[in-house]
């Protein structure tokens, strides 16, 4: 049976439409996930995110550990910053992506996605045991008793601050005040939550992080504040075209332990002036040999079925006389599948947005300039598309 996060009722009450998405049954959608995609671009949207997971990683020596067992720099970080960054094994394939919020001096929060909280936990009590750390690194899973609301759009800022009671204790005197990827602690009726300027939409917007038992007046009072601001509630279902929009992976579809960082796109969030982190001598060595496979974004060329993971990407088929993907055998003119074949999509939708299918797609890198012209198998025809930089929407 898949799990229920404390908001489960009150989604059924507000008429959701759930589903298993990773062991748990979440909201895809309520009144439809075109609107609810629409409202977060031009209003203000929120999210059920608790079945993300929750990781503490504290001590004296928490900042060196989680340094080298991530990518990105987490030296730079002062108590209420925050980071996207990744979590490498020693081949250099992903376990996970995250953020990672600087909470005290020797306090770290990690939100993981829901699927890989087992497998995240382990990679890190082995990482910390092979570094003979685990007096002077500890490592707590809340992710049982925590959950998180998302709360995103261009108008959230004008309701937010009503939420909470006083100033922040790190650094602001309310959420508005924050920057973007910063983190601060504020009072809802007495009782303290995170609140930070994360997101996976694109749009400006907070992720409230709290005890289970406060979720659902949080929810509720949330809405009560935000709809005369146009606040509706949203699923998974507008998540996933809202982040496809922007580019941004998902693990399992865009990253997974046999993907790089680099192969994923995300070389950014990769520094390789540091010292050292799990996985880089093969990651570096891919920087500098360059990478057979990379992600790219692309759009649909005309209308029609949206593109699904798993579709194939062929060279365009106006392309294929052109170039030498043909031979000549003993039954006549055959293409050579291996060299038509030169990618497949991880992630597909409809943009509601850009009003055609888009997607994300693992393609060739000697394939994959941005402006391609490609085909995309789906269901058995052939559809044209074009491969773009990322972001694929942004706002006019």
């Amino acid at each position: 049976m898949p799990r229920q996060t404390p908001l489960y009722h009150l989604h059924q009450s507000l008429g959701a439409r759930c589903i298993d998405f990773g062991g748990w049954d979440m909201p895809v959608q309520y009144s439809g996930l075109a609107g609810e995609h629409k409202s977060v671009r031009t209003a203000a949207g929120m999210f059920d995110i608790s079945h993300m997971g929750q990781l503490w990683v504290g001590g004296a020596k928490a900042r060196d550990f989680l340094n080298y067992a991530l990518t990105n720099e987490v030296s730079n970080l002062e108590v209420g910053d925050a980071q996207y960054t990744l979590m490498c094994r020693d081949n250099g394939g992903v376990v996970d992506d995250l953020y990672l919020y600087r909470i005290a001096a020797e306090a770290y929060l990690l939100i993981v996605n829901a699927s890989r909280i087992e497998a995240d936990l382990h990679w890190l009590e082995f990482q910390r045991s092979s570094r003979n750390e685990s007096r002077t690194v500890k490592i707590e899973d809340q992710s049982s008793t925590t959950g998180a609301i998302a709360v995103q759009g261009p108008k959230v800022s004008s309701f937010i601050n009503q939420l909470f009671d006083g100033e922040g204790l790190i650094r602001a005197p309310h959420p508005v005040a924050l920057s973007k990827n910063q983190i601060d602690v504020f009072f809802y009726k007495g009782r303290e939550v995170f609140v930070a300027t994360s997101g996976y939409t694109g749009e400006d917007g907070y992720e409230i992080i709290a005890p289970n038992d406060i979720l659902v007046p949080l929810w509720t009072r949330l809405l009560e504040i935000g709809q005369p601001h146009g606040l509706i509630p949203a699923g998974l279902g507008a998540r996933d075209s809202l982040r496809t929009e922007m580019g941004y992976p998902l693990y399992g579809h865009e990253l997974n332990e046999d993907t790089t960082p680099l192969e994923a796109g995300l070389g950014f969030f990769v520094k390789f002036d540091k010292e050292n982190f799990c996985g880089k001598s093969i990651i570096q060595k891919q920087k500098e040999d360059g990478v057979e496979w990379v992600s790219r974004a692309f759009k649909m060329n005309q209308a029609g079925p949206p593109p699904r993971e798993g579709c194939e990407m062929l060279v365009n088929e106006k392309e294929l006389i052109r170039e030498d993907v043909w031979s000549w055998g003993p039954d006549g003119l055959k293409r050579q599948v291996d060299e038509a074949l030169i990618g497949t999509v991880t992630s597909g939708t409809h943009s509601p947005m850009l009003e055609c299918g888009i997607g994300l797609a693992r393609v060739r890198a000697h394939r994959a300039e941005i402006g391609t012209v490609v085909d995309i198998d789906i269901r058995g025809k052939r559809h044209s598309a074009t491969l773009c930089a990322k972001p694929l929407y942004k706002r006019q």
